[in-house]
């Protein structure tokens, strides 16, 4: 509870200041010379500005509230619990870490930190599934860490690691360098994979990790390191919408209620990153707070059902939830609906204006049309997850009994919700984005509307469905397109004693060898049938050349 107030009284205490210096413009820097022989140094630089403060704020925010609610969801007072807790806090300091930092040997620091802690994290309960999802955390977390050092060897030739100074001045191949770098911490294809083998992790960890911190940290960098020439690019730009739509496309053939709120995440990491390579960088900024806050709650109030549904997730064996706990579904619709763009919540502020701002840049027909689709995607598995878990019937255990009362995982995400609902209009007038003045045609401006409640329509029908559309591609869309298969051929090249398992299907086996002679079998089934019943097919010839002939 200590720590809780700690961190709670410092979000009130970041928030003041970041609205202080926003009014004023100021911005501080703090160096403390740590080593210097001749004309080299190096130094530990801080940077205080609103931007570094305000996403601090943002960050001790949900931290504290993570804290007191695994109080209730993870015990305290025992060793496991103090471990968790360690862990919690370093992951923040490191996070932190890297906000601060426009020094990129100080920012590998912090990435490092959050690399090395998140693998502690999501092997925390210590089963063979939580080892094999650390390892595919880690490993690919490290090859983020790869560009960076590539990165940060190259920027000796500038004579500083200060790179805020020199962002007019660097090779474009820096700037590639970072942000593919990037892209391995926020999970773009085709370092997607991940990204849901990470919900191994408790879920208070999983409400921190992916909504304020870990997968941020990447749009964060980007964020800092932004120059207008080298990021207007349309091959980084492909890539983050091909994200958003595979990880939407992924999220409506699910059934693990974590993993379909962790493809959510990617999908908006997509729309956070696709809205930088566009050139909107205070909007990716602005997405980035509003997204925070309604998908920590959403993590969280999951937590509470999986909580008391027995350690279930499969969203097949709950229902009608809603007669349970009131409460928590209440704040749970609030947060899905802020995440589909639903008017006047939080996250309608920032996607509404990414959406629109990208109608005015002058992009071409098909980053058009998959931006609302996405869109409309969004809003589909929203509905799908919401009629699984609240409208349909109850088909758990008959004789479990649960209901909840009032603790402090209820109080987290109260306070959650009033965020959720008012943050972004606060944020709004706040960075002062109002003043972007955007003029469309009717049919445009509501087109976004249109694609929110046509996804939420197609979600409604999509759960009548009983067999599902595309049936012989689900195992296509569950894999995350294969591409978690590829990467076991790495494990086996560098690590021997890694799991070779059956099911990791490619794409080579699904539209290659096995695909061939699946066709095969069935193009000689039909022949086989034409030989067999050889009178009537020797009448439809001769009726067809008849036919022809006249």
């Amino acid at each position: 509870m200590l720590i809780f107030y700690f961190l709670f009284f410092f979000f009130f205490f970041f928030f003041f200041f970041s609205l202080m210096f926003l009014i004023n413009d100021y911005c501080v820097f703090l160096e403390w010379n740590i080593y210097q022989i001749n004309s080299f140094m190096v130094s530990y630089l801080l940077m205080f500005d609103w931007i570094s403060m305000i996403f601090i704020s943002v960050v001790l925010l949900i931290s504290s509230l993570v804290i007191l609610y695994s109080s209730d969801y993870m015990g305290v007072y025992f060793y496991s619990s103090n471990r968790f807790l360690f862990l919690v806090i370093m992951f923040v300091l490191s996070m932190i870490l890297m906000i601060l930092s426009p020094n990129l040997l100080s920012i590998l620091l912090g990435w490092d930190g959050l690399g090395l802690v998140s693998y502690c994290l999501v092997i925390y309960y210590n089963s063979m599934s939580s080892y094999l999802a650390g390892l595919i955390t880690c490993l690919i977390n490290r090859l983020g860490d790869i560009g960076l050092l590539i990165s940060l060897c190259w920027l000796m030739s500038y004579g500083s690691w200060h790179f805020m100074f020199y962002l007019d001045m660097y090779n474009s191949s820096i700037f590639y360098l970072i942000i593919i770098s990037s892209f391995t911490k926020s999970a773009q294809i085709p370092f997607s994979s991940w990204l849901p083998a990470a919900m191994a992790a408790p879920t208070p960890v999983s409400s921190l990790v992916h909504s304020s911190t870990l997968v941020t940290a990447g749009v964060y960098l980007l964020i800092r390191f932004f120059n207008q020439f080298n990021f207007l690019n349309f091959f980084f730009l492909f890539i983050s919408l091909l994200t958003m739509l595979m990880s939407s496309f992924c999220a409506n053939y699910e059934f693990d209620l974590k993993k379909i709120i962790a493809l959510s995440t990617l999908s908006q990491l997509g729309l956070m990153m696709s809205s930088l390579f566009l050139g909107l960088v205070n909007l990716a900024f602005f997405h980035l707070f509003t997204h925070a806050i309604f998908k920590s709650l959403l993590f969280l109030c999951a937590g509470i059902m999986i909580f008391y549904m027995n350690d279930n997730q499969d969203i097949r064996m709950m229902g009608s939830l809603t007669s349970f706990m009131p409460f928590t579904c209440s704040c749970f619709n609030i947060s899905s609906m802020a995440l589909c763009g639903f008017p006047f919540l939080s996250g309608f502020y920032s996607k509404d204006l990414i959406v629109e701002s990208m109608n005015m840049n002058m992009t071409n027909f098909f980053v058009y049309l998959l931006f609302y689709v996405c869109l409309g995607l969004t809003s589909c598995y929203s509905i799908r997850l919401f009629y699984y878990s609240f409208i349909k019937g109850y088909v758990g255990c008959p004789i479990s009994l649960f209901s909840e009362g009032f603790n402090f995982m209820k109080f987290s995400i109260f306070i959650l919700t009033f965020f959720s609902v008012l943050l972004g209009c606060v944020f709004m007038w706040v960075m002062m984005i109002e003043f972007y003045f955007v003029m469309l045609p009717f049919y445009i401006k509501i087109m976004t509307l249109f694609f929110v409640i046509f996804g939420l329509f197609l979600g409604s029908e999509l759960t009548l469905m009983t067999n599902y559309f595309l049936n012989i591609n689900f195992y296509y869309f569950t894999n995350m397109w294969f591409m978690m298969s590829y990467f076991n051929y790495l494990y086996n090249i560098f690590y021997s004693f890694s799991y070779n398992y059956s099911f990791n299907l490619n794409w080579g086996e699904f539209y290659g060898s096995m695909g061939v002679s699946y066709y095969l079998s069935l193009f000689s089934f039909y022949l086989q049938n034409y030989m067999m019943s050889n009178m009537k097919m020797f009448f439809i010839s001769f009726l067809i050349w008849f036919l022809l002939f006249l």
